[in-house]
């Protein structure tokens, strides 16, 4: 069994265009490089899906910043008429924000950064990349819906790697087009019998672990056993 690294945890708070957004840092002793979640819509930084893949990143020695993409009040809004969780432009905004940010502080400065996004969120996360070529190094995507992105896909300089749930098929569909458009390293990842939220035993683990080796590959420069 893996032992348990020592990190430190951090509540932070993001300037984004006048807004201010909540979120959670953890910066393992040592850390080789940073990952920056994207949750997707009607979620939050408590997503128990990002945050358990975000413990496993942590454990392979990867920093972590979960954060809100939307204020308190915007998400109350939100939540009744739907007004931002599909706005994607605004999303990705907020997420080059939370890179700005990152890259400002002096724990996660000098670290390679790497984007996680899941659903909507994997959308907001292939537009930032696509906006930030300089800045980050890897993208993963949960369960992504990438067709917002659909004009920024050819603009993406960093390694895309695309995990879909067999089950998922719609999503599946959505995916393959996509990585048809990426012209930067791409790859296709499908988890046999798991659908979108990748609740069926073994599946986000297996979600865990793909994402855990893309970024060392592509952050950190280890390649997997």
């Amino acid at each position: 069994m893996m032992a348990e690294r020592e990190a430190t945890v951090r509540s932070v708070r993001i300037p984004a265009d006048g807004a201010e957004l909540a979120g959670d840092l953890v910066v393992p002793a040592g850390a080789t490089a940073l990952v920056i979640f994207a949750h997707g819509s009607g979620s939050s930084r408590f997503s128990p899906r990002n945050r358990f893949v975000a413990g496993v990143l942590s454990q392979a020695g990867l920093a972590t910043l979960l954060f809100d993409l939307l204020t308190p009040a915007e998400e109350d809004l939100d939540r009744y008429s739907g007004r931002y969780r599909f706005d994607i432009p605004l999303l990705a905004t907020r997420l080059e924000a939370a890179t700005v940010w990152a890259k400002q502080e002096p724990e996660p400065a000098d670290l390679k950064v790497g984007y996680f996004g899941a659903s909507t969120g994997a959308a907001a996360a292939l537009i930032a990349a696509a906006n930030r070529p300089g800045d980050i190094g890897a993208v993963v995507s949960r369960g992504g819906r990438p067709d917002p992105a659909a004009d920024y896909l050819d603009r993406v300089r960093a390694p895309v790697l695309l995990i879909v749930g067999g089950n998922d098929r719609v999503v599946l569909e959505l995916n393959r087009q996509a990585l048809g458009k990426l012209r930067c390293e791409a790859r296709l990842e499908v988890v046999p019998g798991a659908g979108h939220l990748f609740e069926e035993p073994g599946a986000l683990e297996r979600v865990a672990e793909l994402a855990r080796d893309w970024f060392e590959t592509h952050l950190v420069g280890k390649r997997p056993a």
